[in-house]
């Protein structure tokens, strides 16, 4: 009987282990972007959106887009969908140029993860 408890307890010692390190590594990153980093567009889009792996804690999210004299080009507060899975921004009209979308989030089990990525939007810089 000893042993059959000695080996439930390490069982569930090990569980307990394996079910924290999973925790320990998740970390919210994007699973896509729209308009897609590196992209050309020939029309200028009316908001950004980025789908996370994990959810994303709305209080702790923001997002930026600046243009390529660094204006903030958002015209409005970022947005973290109902789920937690994406946030977005309402973009001010577009002009032809190059473009830098800046993202900071807390993913819901704490950790912290940032980026940037750009895009360009056809046509001569105005």
């Amino acid at each position: 009987m000893t042993r059959r408890l000695g080996l439930l307890y390490v069982a569930v010692i090990l569980l307990g282990v394996s079910s924290f390190a999973t925790l320990a590594l998740a970390h919210s990153f994007p699973e896509s972007e729209t308009p897609p980093a590196g992209a050309t567009l020939a029309q200028p889009p009316s908001q950004i959106v980025i789908k996370y792996d994990a959810p994303i804690e709305k209080l702790f999210a923001s997002i930026k887009v600046v243009n390529g004299q660094g204006q903030d080009v958002a015209a409005g507060a970022p947005a973290v969908s109902a789920d937690g899975s994406e946030l977005s921004i309402q973009l001010s009209k577009l002009a032809p140029g190059n473009y830098t979308v800046e993202w900071r989030v807390v993913c819901i089990d704490t950790h912290h993860t940032e980026g940037s990525y750009g895009f360009s939007v056809a046509g001569a810089p105005q």
